[in-house]
């Protein structure tokens, strides 16, 4: 499964914050909830998107744009329009005086606005994605981005919309999925684009060579797997498969194995019942000492440590640079017991 995928599997949304937004101009909203990812589209109207750094983004009916968080930004029917109400985590509306907004606005069944018959319509999807998995995607995307209806088609929008009113059973379930979706075809349009600078792993996913041996390691990192099985299981020596992961990923092969064992492993530990050993065996650890000696090595900091800090909620535990794709990551030291299997 690759990080892709696993956005959508584990964090995915799961009764994640939707709304429709009805306007009449002139209108701004502040958006300062710190959200890690938003999900925008018009149905109905235009609307600006203006980043606090960084160029505004119109948008238009079919056009769709990602607001990356934790970074604030202003929703508005014109650039210039001062906001009127601001966002806040916990899905905290209010003026700029404290007035809290959430009733007053309200216009129905997951519906908000200064009109309910205003000229923009605004159909909105929240995450709060907080995995090591997801961030390896998400990192690589701009704090803002927008695909033009004209030229991305997407039935899911429509669709959207008419189930973002509905009030039946299981509708939340329904809306978890269509903005899954959405989100997914959103990324997929994005990363094709020439200018969206993919990282490498995404990229070579499409080579017939690395992209084989990438799928092989995401779908079993628990598999002990060396250079040389994986050379046989895509059909190439092992100086050759070498060279071309390194050349397309930016790490050779158990680098990027050692990488993505701990970012599972560091998504693994945010469930209070998993045990270490648990952990380390489902990806690839010989036991919980061979774990904990190479997820320190890498992040600084104990898994231990990194549970407590993920599960108290004060702040993102650290990540390496690495995870985001954009730098090499040095391969297991040699008294690393947790990655003896991956050697070649």
């Amino acid at each position: 499964m690759d990080a892709l995928a696993s956005l959508l599997d584990g964090p995915r949304a799961r009764g994640a914050f939707l709304l429709r937004v009805v306007m009449e101009p002139p209108w701004a909203v502040r958006i300062e909830d710190r959200a890690p990812l938003c999900v925008m589209t018009m149905a109905r109207g235009e609307a600006w998107v203006v980043p606090d750094e960084g160029e505004a983004v119109r948008l238009r009916p079919g056009d769709v744009a990602i607001a990356r968080g934790p970074a604030p930004y202003t929703v508005a029917d014109d650039p210039a329009t001062a906001p009127q109400a601001w966002i806040l985590p916990g899905e905290v509306c209010r003026t700029a005086d404290g007035v809290d907004l959430a009733q007053t606005m309200a216009l129905g069944v997951r519906t908000w606005g200064n009109s309910p018959d205003g000229s923009a319509t605004m159909l909105i999807g929240t995450y709060q994605l907080d995995g090591e998995i997801s961030g390896r995607l998400l990192d690589a995307l701009p704090p803002l981005l927008a695909l033009d209806g004209e030229v991305w088609d997407c039935p899911l929008m429509p669709w959207l919309g008419e189930e973002i009113v509905k009030d039946e059973a299981g509708q939340e379930a329904v809306l978890d999925r269509l903005l899954d979706l959405l989100l997914i075809s959103v990324l997929r349009a994005w990363f094709a684009r020439p200018e969206a600078r993919a990282p490498g792993w995404y990229r070579a996913l499409g080579d017939p060579v690395v992209g084989r041996a990438l799928r092989l390691l995401q779908n079993n990192p628990a598999h002990p797997w060396t250079v040389a099985g994986l050379a046989a299981e895509t059909g190439v020596s092992r100086a050759a498969l070498a060279r071309r992961f390194t050349a397309l990923v930016g790490e050779p092969p158990m680098a990027y194995l050692t990488g993505w064992r701990l970012a599972l492993a560091a998504d693994l530990l945010r469930d209070p019942e998993s045990t270490l050993a648990a952990v380390a065996r489902r990806v690839g650890y010989g036991s919980a000492f061979a774990l904990s000696a190479a997820f320190t090595r890498e992040r600084g900091l104990s898994p231990r440590a990194y549970r407590e800090t993920a599960l108290c909620g004060h702040r993102q535990p650290p990540r390496p640079a690495a995870c985001t794709g954009t730098a090499p990551r040095p391969g297991p030291g040699p008294d690393d017991p947790g990655e003896a299997a991956g050697r070649d």
